[in-house]
């Protein structure tokens, strides 16, 4: 991709590209499955009905969307981004802030002032993306959250107004020695650091369950045992930092609001 071909989100409409991005969606995440598929027709309903339905296109064809929808928590309206895809060809150069941008765009515009989505815990790029970079934070977690084992997901908390997401926000900090030290026997473990707590995450679970002699899922649950625990302790997650060597580590922070 170049500069002068880089797509612009926009809000979507047309009927002929709802349909491209129930498409698009299949292929990114390679459903075959008919009920993981996305319906046009509800993507149409959404865009028209306070919901969120975004996209790019590049050179005529449709390469990014997202789609979302309002929900209501006790008092609270908030904004849900149900999903997000890139073709792969176009990712890495950003257009995934910029489908949450302008979902964020159509919440403000529907009076909805918070976002919330759910991503995989094991997929630390996608943890990194949504705490670091957004400055969102996991503030709930639900085991096998659509049924099969392995379907854990984080669902995290956006605050849609920068200025005060920023003033909320937790200083910066770096993983400590604790967490980028100890191999396979760190993993998973609690590394106090003051009032926070850091937890060692292998970013590639299938390859850490070889290197320990456990199936895949054992250490998917071994990840959301800890991550279970410290949010029932009250602790949210605000950052995922990668360190290199295949290894991440996650921060909590006490909830004080």
């Amino acid at each position: 991709m170049t500069p002068t071909d880089t797509p612009v989100v926009t809000s979507l409409i047309a009927a002929d590209d709802m349909r491209r991005a129930a498409a698009l969606y299949r292929r990114v995440f390679g459903y075959q499955d008919p009920s993981h598929s996305v319906n046009p027709r509800l993507l149409i309903s959404l865009a028209h009905n306070g919901g969120s339905v975004v996209g790019a296109h590049a050179g005529g064809e449709l390469v990014a969307f997202a789609y979302g929808f309002a929900a209501v928590d006790d008092d609270l309206l908030y904004h849900y981004s149900q999903a997000a895809v890139v073709d792969s060809r176009y990712q890495g150069h950003g257009l995934g802030r910029a489908l949450k941008q302008a979902q964020r765009e159509v919440a403000i515009a529907h009076r909805q002032h918070r976002m919330r989505w759910s991503y995989d815990p094991a997929l630390t790029r996608n943890a990194h993306f949504n705490l670091d970079v957004l400055g969102a934070v996991g503030r709930w977690f639900h085991a096998d959250l659509y049924g099969p084992p392995g379907t854990d997901r984080i669902v995290v908390d956006w605050d849609l107004d920068d200025e005060q997401r920023d003033r909320h926000a937790p200083p910066a900090a770096s993983a400590p020695p604790a967490a980028r030290a100890g191999g396979p026997a760190g993993w998973f473990r609690r590394c106090p650091d003051g009032a926070d707590v850091w937890v060692p995450v292998p970013e590639d679970l299938t390859a850490a369950a070889e290197r320990l002699g456990r199936t895949t899922l054992d250490v998917r649950h071994e990840l959301a045992r800890v991550i279970s625990e410290l949010m029932a302790d009250g602790y949210v997650a605000v950052s995922c930092q990668r360190l290199g060597g295949m290894l991440a580590a996650y921060r909590f922070v006490r909830e004080t609001s």
